[in-house]
C-alpha cells in the first residue's frame, strides 16, 4: 500500500527551490516538478530557443554546480528534439536539470550545445 505524503514531507525541494530563487533570481525561469513519488527530487527543465548554445541549461548547470562530464546528450522525437541532462545536489536535495531545443534541419547539433556532436 502507497502512503499517502503530506506536503511537509516536500519541504526539502521546496526550500530548495526557494533558495535558488533568492541565490539565482536572474537566471531563466524553468518549469519546476516537485513529486510525492520522488520527494527528495527537484527537477528543472528548460525548453530553450536555440540548440546552438543552450544558454539557459549551462547557466543553471554552473549555479548548480553540476560537472560538465556528467551531463547526458540525446536526441529524440525522431531527430527533432535535442536534450541535454544533468543531475546534482544542492542545499540537501537531488536536482535534477534538463534543457530541450529543437536540434537543426539535418538531426545534428552545434559544437555549442555544452559540447555534444
Amino acid at each position: 500500500m502507497n502512503q499517502v505524503l503530506a506536503l511537509d514531507d516536500l519541504s526539502v525541494p521546496l526550500r530548495v527551490l526557494r533558495l535558488l530563487a533568492i541565490d539565482f533570481p536572474d537566471l531563466t525561469a524553468p518549469n519546476v516538478d516537485v513529486s510525492p513519488v520522488y520527494p527528495q527530487v527537484l527537477r528543472l527543465s528548460l525548453h530553450e530557443t536555440s540548440c546552438d548554445s543552450f544558454a539557459a541549461f549551462e547557466s543553471w548547470r554552473l549555479a548548480l554546480g553540476i560537472e560538465p562530464g556528467t551531463v547526458d546528450f540525446h536526441i529524440q522525437s525522431d531527430g527533432r528534439t535535442a536534450v541535454l541532462q544533468g543531475r546534482g545536489a544542492y542545499g540537501g536535495a537531488d536536482v535534477e536539470l534538463t534543457a530541450y531545443a529543437a536540434s537543426l534541419a539535418d538531426g545534428t547539433v552545434s559544437a555549442g550545445a555544452g559540447g555534444a556532436r
